[in-house]
Order: structure tokens, then C-alpha cells, then sequence
């Protein structure tokens, strides 16, 4: 004989009411027949997604390989997406949401029902999906991956977050006051990344203290703003023209962009050819000035260019485009795979003359073994990728205070070693999707202002002149762009030269 606290293993317990109290089981809104015995093809794959992200994949490889895999195009396509993406935003108010709804701590639900829940919670309070609809499918969707006894579980709690709105929720759930702990929760950021995000305002010169709260909610909003497909024309493949005639219309800030507001960009002749392909106008503008800041003459020719750090091979593949007649260009990659990834990015500017070499070697090593060689040199460094949270939300509840000591002390490496592969006269672009201060302006004081034959360049100057519509905010001589003042993701660019 059991007592009343023991339970069968695996199985879910009851949802406590809102107020804390336990009550009969909730009885399903629906009438059998009306019951979905499993999920719609686009929750299962969002739910899939999610699924890949916890066990360390990321939505944007996943999400568009199971779209063509299912078929998948149109409004099923956007809805799933939206539904992924969305949920991975609003994680970090969903999750007090269906605590409270629950009544228990979200770390004692199973995690794969947790996601279910949370795909549940999305479409009720942060999509256009009815109410009714919304409990039913991810019903379904939870009796086909979760099993029957959490789909009852499943059906309860989100019954009990349908009985109230957004805003209803967020009265309920938010911390009192304005402080750090109530902007994360409300905009679904850790708390270590708000005040990261805050001092980075201030550092860059984006902020005053007058100003840096109401900067701060503008670009946390931004990062949950779902960021336009933007794709790039490898000049001399590609003209943005073409582009514009298969659909998309002209970027607002590089002059090699293209935004695409609807439709498969993988279902574009040139972006399936290698000529165009996806990426951030921030990184287009980044590779555009390394390109174009003047290097003091060379008796040899053409240059020589070294992307450090190149997979998966955006900038490497507008780099190659651009060196084309002028420059041999070096992609180095740590990962095999990742430098796979590069040599398939390539195919299009080797295909038109581009003099390419794809090699597998740690970055770290190269100002040792070729001291002095290379005119150009670009580190893309690892980093947090807080810049680029509204393309990659899932990075925010990945990343960790722990993590910036190991990166910066990487960083630190891979841009002293870039400092000693460059000749004397060639540049270095030491470059980060981050605005964090430590992975930015302290790494480049730490490095360059250890030595005597580097100076540092004014990346102010420079982008204005590859980028004349590019605002950026603060002064020089670094650059950083902000996803709420620039529509870019939040890259920042340091320009050296070697004395």
C-alpha cells in the first residue's frame, strides 16, 4: 500500500491552482473527438528543434534542414519558425509563467515536457493562435513525444496559463521595482547579460548614465525582434541587382546587402551557387573595411591576406570575392568541420579566379610559424555572441560568466599572434560579434598596448568610408554597432597597424 505522497515513477503530478491549493484533476476542455492525438508537422518540428538545442545544437543548422526535409514552405514554414525561435527567446519568462501555473519549480518538470509546455506557453501568449487551438495541438503534440500521463499534465497547466493574458502574467510573475532582476525577466535575458549589456552602453559611448536605461530596454527589445534575412553579394559574383530581381530589395547600410523579406534564401540560384550567401550586414561592413584601409606598400604582389579564425566561412567567402586580382587569401579553421564548411563557402570565388588555400590549424600558432607574412589579417575571435542574440537566441541561456575567462584569454592569444603573422605596414582587424568590454576594448588595450609597433587605426573613419549610410555611436578608434541603433547584429571592429 502506497501513502498519498508516494507515486509511480515518471509519472507527472497534479498542477497546484494559481493560488498555491490542489484540486481535482482537471478534466480536458475538448471532447474526445476533438482531441489532436498528436502534433501538426509544424510543432513537431519546432518541438524537435528545441529538443536539439538542449542537447547543444543550434536552431538556425536545424530548424531549415528539417523544414526541407518535411517539405515544409509557406505558412507552415513561418509558423514553425516563429514558434521556435519564439519560444528559445521567451524562455526566461515562460519559465516563471509555468512555474506558477504548475505549481513546482521548473527543474522538476522532465525537460522534454518542459519544452512542450513552453511551445504551449508561446502560441498562447505571444502568438496570434486561439486560445482553445493552441491547448489542444500542443496536447497532441505532447500525448505523440511525451506520452499520455504528461499530456494530461500538459493539458492542465496550460489551461491554467490560458486563463490569463500577457500582461496579466507579467503583473504576477515579475520581480517588484526596476531593477536588473525584473528588465531579465521581462525581456528574457539572464541577469549577468543585462548588466554586461549595460556597462557595454556605457563603454562604447552609446549611453550616458542619463540615458543607459532607456538604451538598455531598446536593445533588449531588439535582440527579441526576430532580425530580417540578409544576404550578401560577393562582389564580382554576384551584383546586389540580381538579387533585387529575384526578390529581395537593397540593404539599408552595405553596399554589397540585400534584405529578404520573405522566402527560402537556400531557394536562390546564387546563394546556392556560392556567389551570394547569408549574413549579417554587420559582418559584411567589417570584412568591406579591412579591405579597404590603406596598408603602407609592399615589394610584393599581389598581398597576401590571412582570415585567422574562418569557419564557418562568411567573411572568409566575401574576403576570397574581394581578392580577387589583388590577393591570395588564407582561411585557417581549428575545426576539420568547420573548415569543410569554409571550402563549400568558397567554391563560387575560387570558381572565378580567387587564389584560396583552406587549412586546418590552430590560430594560436601562426604568428610563430609565419612571422611577418601576411598584409592583411582578420581576427574573427570566439566570443559570448552577445551581439547577435536576436539571430541566436538560444546563446543567451548557454553562455555564463564562467565562459569570458577562457574566451578572453583565447582572444588574447589569437590577436597577439594575428600582431605577429602581419608584416610591418599590413593591418590587423581584431573583430567580435560581442559588445561585452571584456572580450572587446580590454583585450585590444591589453594586447597592442603591450607592444611598440602597433598602432591603432580609426575603424570610425574607415567604415564610414566602405559604409557611408553606418552611424556609429561614440568615438573612435574602435567601432561598435548595436542591433537597436543599426538593424545589425552587434559587431565590433579594432583596426591595427604594424609599425
Amino acid at each position: 500500500m502506497t501513502t498519498p505522497d508516494e507515486r509511480r515513477p515518471g509519472r507527472p503530478e497534479s498542477p497546484a491552482r494559481p493560488g498555491g491549493r490542489r484540486g481535482p484533476r482537471q478534466k480536458s476542455a475538448q471532447r474526445p473527438s476533438e482531441r489532436a492525438r498528436s502534433g501538426d508537422p509544424a510543432r513537431l518540428t519546432a518541438y524537435t528543434v528545441l529538443r536539439s538545442v538542449a542537447e547543444g545544437g543550434y536552431a538556425n543548422l536545424e530548424l531549415p534542414r528539417l523544414l526541407r526535409g518535411h517539405g515544409m514552405a509557406g505558412r507552415d514554414a513561418a509558423f514553425a519558425t516563429e514558434l521556435t525561435y519564439g519560444t528559445l527567446r521567451w524562455q526566461g519568462l515562460y519559465d516563471p509563467v509555468i512555474a506558477d501555473a504548475s505549481g513546482r519549480s521548473v527543474d522538476k518538470i522532465d525537460p522534454p515536457v518542459l519544452d512542450t509546455l513552453r511551445l504551449g506557453a508561446h502560441q498562447v501568449l505571444g502568438m496570434r493562435v486561439p486560445a482553445h487551438a493552441a491547448v489542444a495541438e500542443t496536447v497532441g503534440l505532447a500525448r505523440q513525444v511525451n506520452g499520455a500521463g504528461a499530456a494530461g499534465f500538459v493539458n492542465a497547466v496550460l489551461r491554467r496559463v490560458s486563463e490569463r493574458s500577457r500582461q496579466e502574467w507579467l503583473d504576477r510573475v515579475l520581480p517588484a521595482g526596476t531593477g536588473v532582476d525584473r528588465l531579465a525577466m521581462e525581456h528574457s535575458h539572464p541577469e549577468w547579460i543585462v548588466r554586461a549589456l549595460r556597462a557595454a552602453l556605457l563603454a562604447h559611448g552609446a549611453a550616458t548614465v542619463e540615458t543607459v536605461d532607456q538604451e538598455l530596454v531598446s536593445l533588449l527589445e531588439a535582440d527579441n525582434d526576430p532580425a530580417d534575412v540578409m544576404l550578401v553579394a560577393r562582389p564580382g559574383l554576384v551584383e546586389v541587382a540580381d538579387l533585387v530581381r529575384l526578390g529581395a530589395e537593397p540593404a539599408a547600410v552595405s553596399p554589397v546587402g540585400a534584405v529578404l523579406r520573405s522566402g527560402d534564401p537556400g531557394g536562390l540560384a546564387p546563394v546556392r551557387d556560392g556567389r551570394a550567401a547569408v549574413q549579417d550586414e554587420g559582418s559584411q561592413v567589417l570584412a568591406l573595411a579591412l579591405a579597404a584601409v590603406p596598408v603602407e606598400s609592399s615589394d610584393d604582389y599581389p598581398e597576401e591576406w590571412l582570415d585567422l579564425c574562418a569557419g564557418p566561412g562568411g567573411k572568409a567567402g566575401l574576403l576570397a570575392a574581394l581578392s580577387v586580382g589583388r590577393a591570395y587569401l588564407t582561411a585557417n579553421e581549428v575545426s576539420p568541420h568547420r573548415a569543410d564548411l569554409v571550402r563549400q563557402g568558397l567554391r563560387a570565388a575560387i570558381g572565378a579566379g580567387a587564389g584560396v588555400e583552406v587549412r586546418v590549424g590552430d590560430g594560436r600558432d601562426t604568428g610563430v610559424d609565419e612571422p611577418g607574412r601576411y598584409d592583411r589579417v582578420l581576427v574573427d575571435a570566439p566570443c559570448t555572441g552577445l551581439g547577435a542574440l536576436r539571430r541566436r537566441p538560444e546563446a543567451r541561456w548557454r553562455r555564463t560568466t564562467a565562459d569570458l575567462a577562457a574566451l578572453t584569454e583565447l582572444q588574447r592569444e589569437l590577436l597577439a599572434s594575428a600582431i605577429e603573422a602581419t608584416r610591418p605596414g599590413g593591418v590587423i582587424a581584431y573583430a567580435t560579434c560581442s559588445p561585452h568590454v571584456n572580450e572587446t576594448t580590454f583585450v585590444v588595450r591589453d594586447v597592442a598596448g603591450r607592444r611598440d609597433d602597433v598602432e591603432v587605426l580609426d575603424a570610425h573613419a574607415v567604415l564610414r568610408e566602405v559604409a557611408p549610410g553606418l552611424e556609429v555611436a561614440g568615438e573612435g578608434p574602435h567601432a561598435q554597432l548595436w542591433p537597436h541603433r543599426n538593424e545589425t547584429d552587434g559587431m565590433f571592429l579594432a583596426l591595427l597597424r604594424k609599425r
